[in-house]
């Protein structure tokens, strides 16, 4: 009988740790079943908390800063490529054209409408006119692909500033940590297609396209 007892409350007990009292909300702290002396949970086990204080190091901070130098591990040395990573020639000046280990096609110009379409759309516009969405909340200092200082800089340049932004960051923040070197010049092979299309005469058009657009 004894044992029946016994293997009764067992049960009772393993039932109520199993199914009991989930979904309930509590003030206090939980009920440690176990004695912490004996057997010490998570909450007590030695961690750095984010943005908290730790006297390991000398200046008291728990959260370090990246080592001078330090690139991402998805990314090769930015010397084996500066035209590639820096948009940048031998010369240290900024480059017309595009990474001789890219290659410009229509799937590189469609990769780059995506990508223009998710991060530079909303302030851009979709046509690079600067009359993104982000213009109705008040941003009104985005300018336009369209004007010739930017339809005359090198590929180079604007590949910097998509890499490390420009002016304040409340303005236009660096999106190395978004968007892939390579991810980068088909953005910049799109945007020039937007100024390309703005250009566009009835000239451009082949003269078998004319015939069946019914243009003379």
């Amino acid at each position: 009988m004894r044992n029946v007892y016994l293997i009764t409350t067992f049960l009772v007990v393993l039932t109520l740790s199993v199914l009991g009292l989930r979904g309930g909300y509590f003030t206090k702290s939980p009920i440690d079943v176990f004695p912490d002396t004996l057997f010490p949970g998570m909450k007590f086990t030695s961690k750095v908390r984010t943005q908290g204080g730790f006297s390991f190091f000398s200046d008291g901070r728990s959260d370090r800063l990246p080592p001078s130098g330090v690139v991402a591990y998805s990314q090769p040395f930015r010397g084996d490529d500066s035209v590639l990573y820096l948009g940048k020639a031998a010369d240290g000046s900024w480059v017309r054209g595009y990474p001789a280990s890219l290659k410009v096609d229509l799937a590189f110009v469609q990769r780059g409408r995506e990508r223009y379409t998710i991060y530079c759309s909303p302030c851009h516009g979709n046509v690079g006119d600067g009359n993104g969405i982000t213009k109705r909340y008040g941003m009104g200092a985005t300018p336009s692909y369209h004007d010739d200082r930017i339809r005359n800089l090198p590929e180079g340049d604007i590949f910097d500033v998509i890499t490390n932004g420009k002016g304040p960051a409340y303005q236009m923040g660096g999106y190395a940590d978004k968007i892939e070197p390579k991810d980068r010049w088909a953005i910049i092979a799109y945007v020039r297609s937007l100024q390309r299309a703005q250009l566009g005469t009835i000239n451009d058009v082949p003269a078998q396209v004319k015939t069946e657009l019914g243009i003379k």
